[in-house]
Parts: structure tokens; C-alpha cells; sequence
């Protein structure tokens, strides 16, 4: 049984294995899994091809994706999966349809078993880092969304790395941007860079790395605090890379144009709301194309935060208008299933108790 997955060739490298007739159509057949057939002989769907490509084929890789073992239907119309990899370890994706004249689907897909990075806002950080994904668990994680939900079509997805995991970590960052080539062959799933985003908490080299990458994607910053002292408070990141150095960061990457870097900010009652941090925010923001996406906090059993009332929200919002700033607000999806941003969690990799943080104002 072959151990290479068909999620983790290039169309370079497939090329080089010399496959009977043209690599590129190849590629197209073993990446478009939603035009799989099922296999008569095994059950199991797979690309539909002829005997002598098919045995080539089956002699180099396998095609198992990750097993989707939960399907968790929100109110709101998202989905949340829970996928379990060839160790058992699991992860958590969020399906999110846009019912829109011309219909998309957002993936919200997880880049890590667990999180190394502590933020005391998200209920990921509670399990610690159980270990990376590799590049072809990350595309099966989408492929396996796809064949189950949807959409047929890969031109109507959009792809954020925003579910589980830092992914920029040092154990992380090469597994990803690989994974992102590979999707966004031409030839293969053809996902446009520009619509995908790697949301990340802070690390600058891991930004730095991704400026260069060869298909490279939007980017985000998690900011959520508006002062070293306050943001390291919640975010232990900032003690090794401080704002001014991330500023620097996102100054120096290339952005296409009509392209903006996003600067996320979850909103805590309390703790990030006042007109101060609004007017650091605007400063923070200016010199380089970008928007705030404001996010009011979504609560966990074990959080130890309060969501702000959607006046305050609106409110926080309109001082940011008046400062200048491009503003759009995340309605997180998925929040009755605990698929919300800073929601997503499994029990059966978590490796560390929950606990309470307590947070002083910043």
C-alpha cells in the first residue's frame, strides 16, 4: 500500500513520475474529488481513469482523506465537521455557505491539532499543541469538506485559516504554505491565492515567510489589544514580538492591488473597548492598505471573558469609522454548535485542563 497521499504531489513533481499521457489532466482527475466515481471493486471513491493510469497511479499513492466522524448543523446554515486523521488525532472545520446570487462557501479549516500560542480568549489554547498538519491532511481536510458538502465547483471557494492552530508556527508554516501551492495549482483544485487568508496572532518571521510565498495568500493579524503591556496579558506572543515590530511586519508585505490586510480585533466588555484603544487602533492601521474586522468575543464553557452588547459593539465600530478606519464586523456562524471563532476545540486531542484566566483591564 502506497504511504504518499495524492493530497501532497505538485504538478513539477508529478511531471517528473512521467504518468502515461499529459500530468495535467492528472492532476485535475486526482484533485477534483467532487468528480470521483466509486470503485466497484473496493467501494471507495476515487478518480475514474483507465487500467494502465490507474495502475500507475495506485502503485504511488493512496487516496484516503480525512473521516469526517461528526457533522455538527448550525441554526444559522454553517456546519461544523469534526475530521479525524490517519493517528485519531481530530480537528474541526466550519462549512459556511453565503446564500448570495452567485453562491460561495467559506472554509474555516485548522492548520494544527490544538494551539502552542495561549491566547486566553480562544478555547483552542486549552488543549496545547498536540501536533502540526502536514500539507496533505490540510488539503484532504478541504477535499473531504467538499465531497461531503460542497460546493462542486472549487471557483466558489474560499478558504481562511482561521479554525485550529497558529499557522505560522515554526512546525507549521512550511506544511502550509506547501498545502496552499498545492490547492492552487491551475491544473489541480485551482483555488485563487486571493481568496484564501492565513490569519495569524503575531509571529514575524512566520510573516515574513509567507511575503515570499510562491502562491501567496491574503493575510490577517489577530490584534486584539492596543498596548504591549495590555496584549500581553491576553496574548503571550506579544513577549516575543511587540507591536511595533509587527507594524513593521505588515508594512513590508506585499499586498496586490485592491488586496488588504485584514486586522482582526475580538472585542472584549471591558478590557479593549475604550476610546483609547479605538484611536491606537486607527494608528496602528494606517500606512498600509487595510480594514478592522471587529469581533465581538463568542463565549465557551471555560472562558472567562464577556461578550460586549451589540450597542457597545456598534458603538466601538462607529469610533473607528470616525478615525478614519475601514471597519467590517465578523457575525460569526456556527455559534450554537461552538463553531465560532475562538470556539473550536476537541475533547478527544485536548491534553490540557481547562482553566480560568483571570484578565486585568488594558
Amino acid at each position: 500500500m502506497p504511504t504518499r497521499s495524492f493530497c501532497d504531489v505538485t504538478l513539477d513533481e508529478l511531471e517528473a513520475l512521467r504518468p502515461p499521457g499529459s500530468a495535467k489532466h492528472l492532476l485535475g482527475r486526482l484533485h477534483r474529488v467532487t468528480r470521483w466515481v466509486q470503485d466497484a471493486r473496493t467501494g471507495e471513491r476515487g478518480p475514474e481513469m483507465g487500467k494502465e493510469l490507474r495502475t500507475f497511479v495506485e502503485e504511488r499513492f493512496h487516496f484516503r482523506l480525512p473521516e469526517i466522524v461528526a457533522r455538527n448543523p448550525s441554526g444559522d446554515g454553517a456546519t461544523k465537521l469534526l475530521l479525524k486523521l490517519d493517528d485519531g488525532a481530530t480537528v474541526e472545520t466550519v462549512h459556511m455557505p453565503r446564500a448570495v446570487k452567485n453562491p460561495r462557501v467559506t472554509l474555516c479549516i485548522s492548520s494544527q491539532v490544538g494551539c502552542a500560542m495561549g491566547c486566553t480568549f480562544c478555547r483552542t489554547a486549552e488543549m496545547g499543541l498536540v501536533r502540526s498538519l502536514r500539507p496533505d491532511e490540510i488539503v484532504g481536510q478541504v477535499l473531504a469538506t467538499m465531497l461531503a458538502l460542497g460546493p462542486d465547483d472549487p471557483g466558489r471557494v474560499s478558504l481562511v485559516f482561521m479554525g485550529m492552530g497558529e499557522p505560522l508556527h515554526a512546525s507549521a508554516i512550511d506544511n502550509v504554505k506547501r498545502a496552499i501551492e498545492i490547492m492552487c495549482e491551475e491544473s489541480g483544485l485551482g483555488l485563487a491565492p486571493m481568496r484564501i487568508t492565513v490569519s495569524t496572532s503575531g509571529l514575524v518571521p512566520g510573516i515574513e515567510s509567507l511575503a515570499k510565498s510562491k502562491s501567496r495568500p491574503c493575510l490577517a493579524l489577530s490584534l486584539n489589544a492596543t498596548t504591549d503591556e495590555a496584549r500581553a496579558r491576553i496574548m503571550p506572543v506579544t513577549k516575543r514580538h511587540g507591536l511595533d515590530e509587527l507594524r513593521a511586519a505588515l508594512l513590508a508585505y506585499p499586498v496586490r492591488p485592491h488586496e488588504k490586510i485584514t486586522v482582526e480585533y475580538v472585542l472584549l466588555a471591558g478590557v479593549n473597548d475604550t476610546r483609547a484603544d479605538a484611536e491606537r487602533i486607527a494608528a496602528f492601521s494606517s500606512g498600509y492598505r487595510s480594514v478592522v474586522n471587529v469581533i465581538p468575543w463568542n463565549a465557551y464553557p471555560t472562558g472567562d471573558f464577556v461578550r460586549p452588547e451589540d450597542d457597545a459593539a456598534s458603538a466601538f465600530v462607529t469610533m473607528l469609522h470616525e478615525l478614519g478606519c475601514l471597519v467590517t464586523v465578523r457575525r460569526s456562524r456556527g455559534q450554537d454548535v461552538g463553531g465560532a471563532c475562538g470556539q473550536l476545540a476537541t475533547d478527544a486531542t485536548r491534553t490540557k485542563a481547562p482553566k480560568k484566566l483571570a484578565v486585568v483591564p488594558g
